[in-house]
């Protein structure tokens, strides 16, 4: 979908950036004043502070971990969401916003809950990495839910590029969704399921 800018002159002179989406047109001003727009910045803002405690999140999770598929799987994937931080960074500056975060209580109950799983599993086990499997697929799903409508919503509004990053970003947690469900079938369910 094509999206194209054009400038009119008002009365004042002053040049008025027109935005072209499919079959529509608005003026930049009437975009951002919109509650769709500012809905979309919202939403940016929440999945920003999100990121930036999943990086804390990760790196307790790997400390907790046995296993050391499930330690390098976690260190991969702070890595990757510090990336992820940095991309967002991108999205806020190509629609002309400053990056900030809005706390996100979705994320804090999440990663409450990973932390409960760490307190309440046995040190060492297969369950404990089993149990954090889960949690961080968790914490996964909320991602690929915000990162696959944030990417719809830049479309219909016509922020292309910002789109193209955060469907970059969502196919990278969906692939991360995918790894730890591997290393749950392949090292750790059934050790797991044979403990006592």
């Amino acid at each position: 979908m094509a999206t194209k800018t054009s400038e009119t002159n008002t009365a004042t002179t002053t040049p008025e950036k027109k935005i072209t989406v499919g079959n529509a047109s608005v003026n930049e001003k009437e975009m951002k004043d919109s509650s769709l727009h500012q809905f979309f910045v919202s939403a940016l803002k929440d999945i920003y502070f999100a990121e930036n405690a999943i990086i804390d999140a990760l790196e307790k999770m790997q400390e907790a971990a046995t296993t050391e598929e499930l330690k390098d799987a976690f260190e991969d994937h702070q890595l990757q969401t510090k990336k992820h931080v940095s991309r967002l960074e991108k999205v806020f500056k190509l629609i002309d916003e400053k990056p900030e975060k809005k706390e996100c209580e979705a994320i804090k109950g999440i990663i409450k809950e990973g932390e409960e799983i760490i307190k309440s599993t046995k040190d060492g086990s297969m369950t404990r990495d089993a149990a954090l499997i889960i949690a961080a697929q968790k914490v996964e799903h909320y991602e690929i839910a915000t990162y696959g409508g944030l990417a719809q919503l830049a479309i219909t509004m016509g922020h292309d590029k910002a789109a193209d990053l955060l469907e970059k970003t969502l196919e990278e947690e969906e692939d991360t969704d995918y790894t730890l469900t591997e290393i749950a079938e392949t090292y750790i369910n059934f050790d797991a399921e044979q403990e006592d």
